[in-house]
């Protein structure tokens, strides 16, 4: 079965506004933005489910403690990022500021 013209165009709209989720979630985006996203959603089921989905997870992350990692791990991560001189094993991980 093929897309038809109004799928297409239904996609890229949809690509559109979504490219834009995370500075609408953060509220960093322009109220016009904000207002057609919005209305964006209202009509599109697929774009709401993916904006609810995402905020709710980045509300858990924001709500629940950081977890431990042991040293082991944490040197290993760095090594494989080519971080070590900046890996300090006395020190405890903090989720970054929000």
């Amino acid at each position: 079965m093929s897309a038809t013209p109004h799928d297409h165009d239904q996609h890229e709209s949809c690509r559109h506004y979504l490219r834009s989720i995370s500075e609408y979630l953060d509220g960093t985006l322009s109220d016009t933005l904000c207002d057609e996203i919005e209305a964006h959603m209202a009509t599109c089921e697929n774009c709401r489910v993916v904006v609810n989905t995402l905020s709710k997870t980045v509300l858990l992350y924001r709500r629940l403690p950081s977890p431990e990692m042991p040293d082991e791990v944490k040197e290993r991560l760095f090594k494989v990022l080519d971080l070590r001189p900046y890996y300090h094993a006395d020190e405890s991980s903090e989720k970054p500021a929000e």
